[in-house]
């Protein structure tokens, strides 16, 4: 089993940054590949970002290219998300996810973290 925890969501100005941060548990994430998806209130879960266990980026939104940016510490089994000028229309319920690599769905999931950012 794998346990994820997000952490270093807030309230930020437009412009403003903030860097996400999704630590894994239970087990090493090697060969796993973990992504980065949002919620916002109304809306559906949007698949941000995600990136291999050698430290590829595999995906980005067009929605975020250019403003955020996925990396990981495979040492200290954690991934991140460096979220710059953020923009309101950012505003949602950020989570990581994790799957092995030959598989299709994401299957382990961390609470969430929110992100608010004011105009």
């Amino acid at each position: 089993q794998v346990q994820l925890v997000e952490s270093g969501g807030g309230l930020v100005q437009a412009g403003g940054s903030l860097r996400l941060s999704c630590a894994a548990s239970g087990r090493t994430l090697e060969n796993y590949i973990t992504g980065w998806f949002r919620q916002a209130p109304g809306k559906e879960r949007e698949f941000v970002t995600a990136i291999t266990w050698s430290g590829t980026p595999i995906y980005y939104a067009d929605s975020v290219k250019g403003r955020f940016t996925i990396s990981r510490d495979n040492v200290k089994n954690t991934v991140y998300l460096q979220m710059n000028s953020l923009k309101p229309e950012d505003t949602a319920v950020y989570y990581c996810a994790t799957r092995y690599r030959s598989n299709s769905e994401y299957n382990y999931w961390g609470q969430g973290t929110q992100v608010t950012v004011s105009s």
